[in-house]
């Protein structure tokens, strides 16, 4: 059921993607940056609740893997724009 869910929320991003792109003309790469981490965000929590563990350990493990997503990512940016 989760998978479900996933799938249709990220063609519902798709779809808003396309239809900012045809109403404003351009698609900057940060657009594209924000949906490979909605797209990954959502399949990592899909994968995570559908195993087979108590609820509370999947909910944690999501979290905190979200928060090392996050962390990484903006330590990347950092550096990155560092060198600019």
């Amino acid at each position: 059921m989760s998978v479900a869910v996933a799938v249709l929320a990220i063609l519902a991003f798709l779809g808003w993607v396309i239809f900012r792109t045809i109403k404003v003309k351009s698609l900057k790469s940060h657009f594209v940056c924000y949906g490979v981490a909605i797209i990954s965000g959502i399949f990592t929590y899909a994968y995570f609740l559908s195993m087979e563990f108590p609820q509370l350990i999947k909910i944690v493990v999501s979290i905190l893997l979200g928060i090392i997503l996050i962390v990484v990512g903006a330590l990347y940016q950092r550096r990155v724009a560092g060198r600019s």
